[in-house]
């Protein structure tokens, strides 16, 4: 506990410091609304003890959409610690106290997944987030899973990619890549099923107890892989894109867990990036 209050406390520092910043950027569309976001969770995850292992390298090429399983809150810190992205989210977490809030700093796109009419409506905002420079993460999966399955991938915002070439006369393409999120060890042990629910936020599983757990913990290991990029174009089928991007994170979330954790794995701001092993489909 004595952890906890010590992580909470800077990270409450952080958090005051770094917002006037963001707010100036978000007024002025200042690039500082990208990095900023991107410094404040690479601090977190080193405050948390949060440890990244990169599999694979995050694309280059734009406008693109990264499709991720998802498996906990903190997926949001790890993911944003790599890279300057946004994400987008159901539109009660803009609701949710202080988590809302540190969300909508983030510049976080909220949809309305009940509601069919409203679709059409964040695809947009989804492409024109893409085709004005900004990586967008889906969870494609709609909700977060236990961490050892992949739940199958909507299509519905996938949408966006037609949405956003059909607005561009500057891209004929837009690339989407498959990323996969394995947490693979906690407090120094390797995650089992016995500590899933530590590491995996779903269900029924409340959020605050959730949270201190994760920064009393000091030691939450995570394997992320970048599958492979692929460009589609406006002929491009989005049901396809959705399962070829499911198959694809399946299989490096399955490689990831059974590897565990590494013997030795290098804590933010350095994490490890190699080369992906070879998975059999």
């Amino acid at each position: 506990m004595i952890r906890f209050v010590f992580v909470l406390f800077a990270v409450t520092v952080l958090t005051l410091l770094l917002v006037p910043f963001q707010l100036i950027g978000m007024a002025f569309g200042l690039r500082l609304q990208q990095s900023i976001p991107h410094l404040y969770h690479r601090i977190f995850c080193a405050l948390a003890g949060v440890r990244i292992r990169q599999v694979g390298t995050r694309t280059s090429d734009t406008p693109v959409l990264i499709l991720s399983n998802h498996v906990s809150w903190l997926d949001i810190c790890v993911i944003g610690a790599l890279a300057p992205v946004v994400f987008v989210a159901k539109s009660e977490v803009a609701r949710w106290p202080v988590f809302g809030w540190l969300a909508k700093l983030q510049r976080t796109i909220f949809i309305e997944r009940e509601r069919r009419q409203k679709t059409g409506a964040a695809t947009q905002e989804i492409g024109d987030r893409m085709l004005g420079g900004d990586a967008v993460v889906l969870f494609a999966e709609g909700t977060s899973s236990d961490g050892i399955r992949v739940l199958p991938f909507r299509s519905a915002l996938i949408g966006a990619v037609h949405h956003a070439l059909g607005e561009s006369v500057h891209h004929k393409q837009i690339t989407v890549q498959p990323m996969s999120l394995a947490y693979v060890g906690f407090g120094g042990l390797p995650v089992g099923r016995a500590l899933r629910e530590n590491v995996a936020w779903y269900g029924d599983v409340d959020l605050i107890p959730h949270f201190i757990g994760i920064l009393a913990s000091g030691a939450t290991d995570i394997t992320v892989t970048w599958g492979d990029a692929v460009a589609y174009d406006m002929s491009a089928n989005r049901k396809q894109i959705a399962r070829d991007a499911e198959q694809a994170v399946r299989r490096m979330t399955s490689a990831a867990l059974r590897a565990g954790p590494p013997k030795t794995i290098a804590a933010l701001p350095a994490p490890e990036t190699i080369a992906p092993a070879p998975v059999a489909a």
